[in-house]
């Protein structure tokens, strides 16, 4: 019961480098280590952070496709019940289901619906918006849009012991590691 107490009167650890190649070793470890809750911060893209962190596949292609398809089947059905089943009018005695019409609404929709599903599943998987984030009450942390890196594991991590991942990150060769109050 106390180690729970323990693990919500902070949000992590925070380890500070000079240089992405520090940041990326120190990264690999800690995933090699079994971290998984972690994430690094960079004033710029590092090639090959993503996977050192331990990030998982990007699952918003999938999010995309099924919103296409939703969009598609939407603008499809739309039009066929409209056409066939709410207001059946036959015109130059074309069939009532004259789908070749309906690719351009069809189109459309999927294109729609496909936008619409990115941004907004964009948004749900980056907890976005998010105002306030625990690791700006680190002061040094300024400088992480300039010219440092910073790991931060959470204490919601599994792996985490404070000491022994205070311990840990030390052993990485940091600037500084700093508490990260929520």
């Amino acid at each position: 019961m106390a180690h729970t107490k323990e693990k919500n009167k902070l949000y992590g650890l925070m380890a500070e480098f000079e240089n992405e190649t520090q940041l990326l070793q120190a990264s690999s470890k800690a995933n090699e280590f079994g971290f998984t809750k972690m994430d690094a911060y960079t004033p710029y893209p590092v090639h090959g952070l993503p996977e050192a962190v331990g990030f998982k596949k990007n699952r918003l292609p999938m999010i995309v496709l099924i919103g296409a398809i939703l969009g598609g089947l939407t603008g499809f059905f739309m039009q066929y019940f409209a056409s066939v089943i709410h207001y059946p009018i036959n015109i130059g005695g074309r069939p009532l289901n004259s789908w070749p019409s309906f690719i351009v609404i069809t189109f459309e929709m999927t294109i729609l619906f496909a936008a619409f599903s990115a941004v907004f599943g964009m948004f749900a998987l980056n907890n976005l918006p998010q105002p306030y984030h625990p690791v700006f009450n680190v002061p040094r942390f300024a400088l992480a849009s300039r010219d440092r890196f910073f790991l931060c594991i959470e204490s919601i991590d599994a792996q985490f012991e404070e000491e022994e991942t205070r311990k840990f990150l030390k052993s990485l060769n940091p600037m500084d590691v700093y508490d990260v109050s929520p």
